[in-house]
């Protein structure tokens, strides 16, 4: 039997063991030789919580193989990770960015070539994948012969890559189409897929799920069957009809007429992406890895790739990063109160954490109806095999539906999710006072109210906040998080503690009305209303923004929202629309009456009873001057948010609007969008 080989051991060469002595290498991964010649090579990135590729761990990784090229007793590789939560999280975006376009090209070939290395080593060759293995991560994995993923919920897989303008370059967009068929891999890569282990599974991305606390003794086994009894390990291949040259010319027709549908064309990485997947299917490995190369490099250089990957940075700042001042609490125990659409969605999305909630709400009717909603969202998890049945079954447990006032001094944090309406607002409040603890944190989930006029009623007022959700709760990123001035440093920061642990994004905004993300919108919609107002088509007024990347038209996100809410949102905000008052007293109530601007039914079509609403003026305009007008709408009331202090940077106000609204991602936000329009204005 053969010693262990370690990092000092003999078989590594002199030259080897120097390189690694180079400021270039990070000393990331560790290589160990078992008494069955199986190698252990451990990815343990210095420093970090994570593991990432950059050239100094390719470089070191590249060192490893070397190793192993020298060293014919070894008849099987296993490759894994040393952090708890993380495989290989792919690429060091920041380290990318920083480089000439020359650096960058070297890198790819760097990073293709090392794993093009991994695939030819002469051993059985294992990915034993636990945590997050994405991007470049999922990349390695496919250089492999065998994957193998823990069946645990940190556990996600997938290139993500064509959501920040890029796509699979380490041989991603190579590899998963031969590896499952050309539809399967388009789905994943098109699309920037991360799914979890079982999904991946039946996608056939890894080839076996195991229990996490057996995941190293299962592939122990299994490669050790696999050396006594001389067998390679195969796998089945993609039906050859799947990648047959007619075949992928009608599924890449399809999935461009998808994918032009979705962006309009507007994002070019997911049919530069199309495009490699395709082509590389009728070239060789190497070939293929070529046309990743070309269009990665091309997508690199764009500014629309720079302002995604710029809001995934913002973003996972926010996610991540505490706040500079005051002591986030750990929070157990949460009250919500109000058991309406907002209010049960709250409370299912904190049960999901681990979070006890009591749901309170005074009638039996809504409570019961909101623990409905609540069990329809399970279910709907399950369905779609987000989560386990006994996650489903731990987030029901984690509930406590109450139509009686009862104690709520074991809560940390309570949110009231009633009606927008001011005094029934302060009502509830003056009554939570008297039921929870001093410290107990009051916050208001409210899109537009006053914060500061709720906290007037409570005794120790610095313990009250805000905290904005978007509808739908499962499904929106963003959480605003209301601070006032009395407001205590650790109020603010266990608030913004909570809403990072629900795995939402908080932007943290002052109290003034519509905060950011309604502030901005409403003027937006209304200025959508005057547009219609003037004569112009509901469809073409969608069509402009559509145009511009916005995902859902102004006229048809009023339907969405609903008319009245919209009527009564704008009337908090002082921007009153006659037309929607109108179309209120009508009965044209959007989306949830089957009829608003549009007519809702199998197809949606302009409702013209609505059209005689409106005044008689016409003015024409063209898409191209509807989109200017309200898109500069847009940036200009960002830019007023900014000059009123309602956040800290452009930086948030953009992430708020991206996350809260769906503006379109790869031009930045309003803000940086107004950057590109050289003199917007803000009128005062």
């Amino acid at each position: 039997m053969n010693a262990l080989i370690t990092d000092s051991s003999p078989v590594v060469n002199n030259r080897t063991a120097a390189a690694r002595q180079r400021p270039d290498r990070t000393n990331a991964f560790s290589l160990m030789v078992d008494a069955s010649n199986i190698a252990w090579l451990t990815f343990d990135m210095p420093g970090t919580s994570v593991n990432i590729f950059n050239e100094g761990t390719f470089r070191d990784l590249n060192d490893r193989l070397l190793e192993l090229e020298a060293s014919p007793g070894v008849r099987a590789l296993v490759i894994c990770s040393a952090k708890e939560k993380v495989f290989i999280a792919g690429a060091d975006l920041k380290s990318i960015r920083a480089l000439p376009p020359g650096r960058v090209d070297d890198l790819l070939t760097l990073g293709q070539a090392t794993f093009n290395r991994l695939a030819a080593l002469p051993m059985v060759k294992v990915a034993m994948i636990r945590g997050a293995c994405v991007g470049g991560g999922y990349e390695l994995a496919l250089a492999c012969d065998m994957r193998v993923a823990a069946d645990d919920s940190a556990t996600r897989i997938g290139l993500p890559e064509t959501q920040l303008g890029l796509i699979p370059g380490w041989g991603g967009s190579t590899r998963l189409p031969r590896l499952i068929g050309l539809p399967k891999a388009l789905g994943i890569i098109l699309a920037g897929k991360v799914v979890k282990a079982q999904q991946a599974l039946k996608l056939g991305m890894v080839d076996e799920v195991v229990a996490p606390e057996h995941l190293k003794m299962w592939v122990q086994r299994q490669v050790n069957e696999l050396l006594r009894t001389g067998k390679k390990f195969t796998r089945p291949s993609p039906p050859w009809i799947m990648n047959h040259r007619p075949v992928a010319t009608m599924v890449a027709w399809k999935a461009k007429r998808d994918v032009m549908a979705k962006t309009r064309g507007l994002y070019p990485a997911p049919l530069l992406a199309l495009d490699v997947a395709t082509k590389g299917l009728q070239r060789d490995i190497e070939g293929s890895l070529a046309l990743e190369r070309e269009a990665l490099l091309s997508l690199i250089r764009s500014p629309e790739t720079g302002r995604l990957i710029d809001m995934f940075f913002k973003k996972e700042e926010a996610d991540k990063k505490a706040l500079p001042r005051g002591h986030a609490l750990p929070v157990t125990d949460v009250a919500v109160i109000g058991a309406g659409v907002m209010g049960s969605g709250i409370a299912h999305w904190l049960a999901s954490k681990g979070v006890r909630v009591v749901l309170s709400d005074i009638s039996r009717e809504a409570l019961a109806s909101g623990m409905v909603r609540v069990r329809k969202l399970v279910g709907e998890g399950v369905k779609r095999r987000a989560i386990t049945k006994k996650e489903a079954r731990d987030t029901l447990d984690h509930i406590s539906p109450a139509h009686t006032p009862v104690p709520l001094h074991r809560c940390q944090v309570i949110i009231e999710a009633a009606t927008e309406d001011l005094e029934l607002k302060k009502r509830i409040f003056a009554g939570l006072a008297s039921r929870c603890h001093p410290d107990t944190i009051l916050a208001t989930n409210t899109s537009a109210l006053s914060v500061t006029a709720l906290a007037s009623v409570v005794p120790h007022p610095e313990r009250v906040i805000g905290l904005h959700f978007f509808n739908p709760v499962h499904r929106m990123p963003l959480i605003e998080v209301i601070s006032l001035p009395e407001s205590s440093d650790d109020a603010v920061a266990t608030a913004f503690g909570l809403v990072q642990r629900m795995g939402k994004t908080p932007v943290l905004v002052k109290d003034s009305p519509g905060f950011i993300v309604n502030r901005v919108l409403i003027p937006y919609l209304m200025e959508a209303v005057r547009l219609f107002d003037a004569g112009q088509s509901p469809h073409d007024i969608d069509e402009a923004m559509l145009d511009f990347g916005m995902p859902m038209g102004p006229m048809r996100l009023l339907d969405e929202i609903g008319i009245d809410v919209a009527a009564h949102v704008a009337h908090t905000l002082q921007t009153a629309s006659d037309t929607l008052s109108r179309m209120v007293d009508a009965g044209s109530l959007g989306k949830k009456s089957g009829k608003g601007f549009y007519l809702h039914g199998r197809r949606t079509t302009v409702n013209p009873a609505v059209l005689s609403l409106r005044p008689s003026a016409k003015t024409a305009m063209n898409q191209a001057d509807l989109q200017s007008r309200l898109a500069r709408l847009l940036s200009d009331e960002a830019l007023r948010c900014l000059k009123d202090g309602c956040a800290a940077t452009a930086g948030d106000i953009d992430l708020a609007m991206v996350l809260g609204t769906g503006y379109a991602s790869f031009r930045g936000g309003p803000i940086a969008y107004s950057l590109t329009l050289g003199n917007s204005v803000i009128k005062d």
